[in-house]
């Protein structure tokens, strides 16, 4: 039962027991079940951690609040936005979660906003962008899908933790992100997850998204967007949908199962970091381990060690494809179709290119196709209509 119709029934029970009309109490009810329906799953992080102290601010045990618990500490506050129901979906570091795990965090918040407005997703900071982006690819809806999280713990002061999740649910309740796939919301600034980026270890202003700049902000009760990721374009649109349908491409996979024997595992991608005379027994250990893909991290426009490129077209020559990233953190890798086997990911990190590769292999064993979707999905870019 949603809260609004139990907010309805006690209203209705508590005007009897005052003598107040019904028609009062039904009234307030009605305000009730005019607010949005907003889901808030959580999955762990810094944001539900406990610290040693109201001042150890680095000090402090991640994953020890419930989302449930985090979000009552915000009424009656948030009662005024939505109507708001929880999901513990984990309670654990963002860097702790797998593949198989991102599985199952599709598919609990595909099947949320089936039944809400919006969801917003807690999870820890470390590879935040890497959870945002894979949610960006594979959840159906064009409902707003939210991510938030905070550099801080709960308990400390100063804490960025509840004003982060506060205005999260703030943003998804407004659906002003719809068709926006989703995004993050962190230090009052809404940022896309294709461009979105933890660009320091410690400070609250991590959180960018390098020259394509952040999408707004919210500001109190002001929620202010500047920009729209690309592919708002594509609104209302059948092909708004990236092609990386999980229950297609690889099995169903529900979010309460442990393990399901009818689903297919992703293909196994790695990324190759190079350097001054970088070796080449990375590429060959992961050629040799099983990898179907390798995103390789390069120096400038993703150049690599010459060492690194005899062991890359080698393993080119055994099926694994290649996707080409720039290590210095903005500025582009352009495509070269008359390299086999290699594809230019653009502006793409290599954790996001690692992604994206990921999921293009396990849908298509095409390379021409995989080319033409880092070329749109990868680059994401408005075309003119």
């Amino acid at each position: 039962m949603k809260i609004a119709h139990r907010t309805a029934a006690l209203l209705c029970s508590f005007a009897v027991a005052a003598g107040v009309s019904l028609a009062g109490a039904s009234a307030h009810a009605e305000e009730r079940k005019d607010l949005p329906e907003v889901a808030v799953i959580g999955t762990g992080g810094t944001i539900s951690g406990v610290s040693t102290n109201r001042v150890s601010f680095q000090d402090y045990k991640s994953g020890q609040l419930a989302i449930s618990k985090m979000v009552d500490e915000l009424r009656p506050e948030v009662n005024g936005l939505a109507d708001v129901t929880t999901e513990q979906f984990g309670n654990k570091g963002s860097s702790g979660y797998s593949i198989a795990d991102y599985r199952k965090l599709t598919a609990s918040v595909d099947a949320a906003l089936k039944k809400n407005d919006a969801v917003v997703v807690t999870t820890g900071t470390d590879t935040m962008e890497e959870f945002a982006y894979w949610l960006d690819l594979t959840v159906r809806s064009d409902k707003p899908v939210v991510l938030t999280g905070s550099m801080r713990p709960w308990t400390v002061i100063g804490t960025d933790a509840p004003a982060n999740l506060y205005n999260a649910i703030k943003l998804a309740a407004s659906r002003k992100t719809k068709c926006y796939g989703t995004v993050v919301m962190l230090n009052d600034e809404i940022q896309a997850a294709r461009e979105v980026r933890k660009s320091n270890a410690l400070r609250m202003d991590t959180f960018e998204s390098g020259r394509s700049g952040v999408l707004g902000a919210v500001d109190q009760d002001n929620i202010r967007l500047n920009r729209a990721p690309a592919r708002v374009q594509k609104c209302g649109k059948a092909d708004w949908r990236t092609p990386f349908d999980l229950d297609r491409i690889v099995g169903r996979v529900s979010a309460k199962e442990k393990t399901n024997e009818q689903s297919k595992p992703l293909p196994k991608v790695e990324i190759a970091y190079s350097y001054q005379d970088a070796g080449g027994e990375a590429i060959k250990a992961f050629a040799d381990g099983g990898a179907k893909g390798v995103v390789t991290a390069g120096t400038g426009a993703g150049g690599i060690s010459p060492a690194m490129s005899t062991a890359r077209t080698d393993a080119v020559k055994k099926g694994v494809t290649f996707a080409s990233t720039t290590r210095t953190g903005s500025g582009a890798v352009y495509d070269s179709t008359g390299t086999t086997g290699v594809i230019g990911a653009e502006d793409l990190s290599p954790q996001k290119a690692r992604l994206l590769l990921l999921l293009s292999l396990a849908a298509t064993n095409d390379e021409k196709l995989i080319r033409e979707w880092f070329a749109t999905l990868g680059t994401a870019q408005f075309t003119t209509r």
